[in-house]
């Protein structure tokens, strides 16, 4: 399962990418315009999808199909590794096949059920991105989304990505790829919690304990 980095800060970026958990990015409008206040992002989207070989997910500004379409193409024309984010509004399948139709490669976003997962897939989506974050907080079972889903695409050998938004915590983030996620989204601190465990913590500790409770080898003098 892949790790898309929810993040515009190319100091948080960087450790992803050193440490090899990063697969993507996914930066929101407002992570963008918080690293540079006063502009729309797209300068530093284009910085950022020129400096990492990976893919850079970039939302349109608009839920009209004629703006999405617009703005989508405007994006896409950013670098080659841009992936349009298109919201799965009434309306949305219209920019998303016309945008596929032209190579564009389109994520289709605040997907909530399985039905909708086929119809934007069936328009040429890409990618379909699941906030299991939101649906579990309205007391849905997100998993059984996610599940549906990948069965889904499965039995009719359909090409898209699944992909589970902002997983809470080791045991979303498990459920997640038991599901048969393609991809998670999570931001860096949620990526430094999984590697932290506290039996790992005790662990470690005895080890050292252990290490330093051992007699040092006496030299005998020749």
């Amino acid at each position: 399962m892949k790790l898309l980095l929810a993040s515009a800060s190319v100091a948080e970026i960087a450790w992803a990418v050193d440490h090899g958990l990063a697969d993507g990015l996914v930066p929101s409008p407002a992570q963008l315009s918080e690293q540079r206040p006063g502009t729309d992002g797209r300068e530093l989207l284009a910085e950022l999808a020129r400096s990492v070989a990976l893919p850079v997910h970039a939302s349109v500004a608009s839920v009209d199909p004629s703006d999405m379409y617009r703005d989508g193409r405007e994006l896409a024309r950013l670098a080659d590794n841009v992936v349009v984010q298109v919201p799965l509004v009434d309306d949305a399948v219209v920019a998303i096949r016309r945008l596929a139709g032209e190579g564009a490669r389109v994520a289709a976003t605040l997907v909530f059920s399985a039905a909708q997962a086929l119809l934007a897939a069936k328009a040429g989506a890409s990618v379909v991105t699941v906030p299991v974050d939101q649906l579990d907080a309205l007391g849905q079972d997100s998993m059984t989304v996610l599940a549906q889903i990948r069965a889904m695409f499965d039995r009719g050998n359909v090409e898209c990505d699944l992909v589970a938004g902002f997983p809470r915590g080791a045991a979303a983030f498990t459920a997640c790829a038991a599901a048969g996620a393609d991809a998670v989204i999570v931001d860096l601190e949620t990526v430094r919690s999984l590697l932290v465990h506290p039996l790992t913590d005790r662990g470690i500790d005895a080890f050292l304990r252990e290490l330093t409770s051992r007699a040092k080898p006496r030299i005998t003098p020749i």
